[in-house]
């Protein structure tokens, strides 16, 4: 990362952090958001963690929730589904993959819901392309209305492109441009 972000240059606005597999993204996002908890906003922030516990495919790290990497999430509202799929990494057919997208996407929807309902001035989301990948972008804009500052980061590469012909891909890496034309800036790493 050879630009510096604060925490500061973030309130108040709609943000995105995008990039490959492995560049720093979840990691960026964590030192926004430790920052605003140590700030004293911990009471004012919702972590919507989508991502899938790590796992490790050829000596590289893939995903990774927020609390694994920091205890301190803790002490803001956070979110998460029991459990996430890695679609693109464990389907072992088209039916599967488009199953397991299907899993996630029923699995995150309450708690989008859950937040628009009792919406935090501050939102941070981690892993939104989980979400994205089945196609529907409307309750991920619900969450950016309805809060005054959106960090938000999500993967936008090469690495996981396998889908079974199934345009997974293709939908997750348009609804992700889509979503960088809508905040006030994106950052690709």
């Amino acid at each position: 990362m050879a630009v510096k972000y604060a925490f500061k240059d973030v309130v108040g606005k709609k943000v995105l952090i995008t990039g490959d597999v492995g560049v720093g993204k979840t990691k960026l996002t964590i030192a926004l958001l430790e920052e605003a908890i140590a700030l004293g906003l911990s009471d004012k922030i919702t972590i919507i963690d989508m991502a899938p516990t790590t796992v490790y495919i050829e000596g590289r790290k893939i995903g990774g929730k927020l609390v694994e990497i920091s205890e301190k999430v803790r002490a803001s509202r956070y979110l998460t589904p029991q459990r996430v799929e890695t679609p693109r990494l464990s389907a072992k057919s088209t039916r599967e993959l488009l199953h397991l997208v299907d899993l996630n996407e029923k699995r995150i929807r309450p708690l989008l819901k859950e937040f628009v309902e009792t919406p935090t001035p501050i939102v941070f989301v981690n892993d939104i392309s989980i979400y994205l990948q089945s196609g529907s972008d409307e309750p991920i804009l619900s969450i950016m209305r309805s809060s005054e500052t959106f960090v938000a980061n999500g993967y936008f590469g090469s690495t996981l492109q396998s889908d079974f012909e199934t345009d997974v891909s293709t939908t997750e890496r348009r609804l992700m441009k889509k979503l960088a034309d809508t905040v006030d800036f994106a950052i690709n790493l």
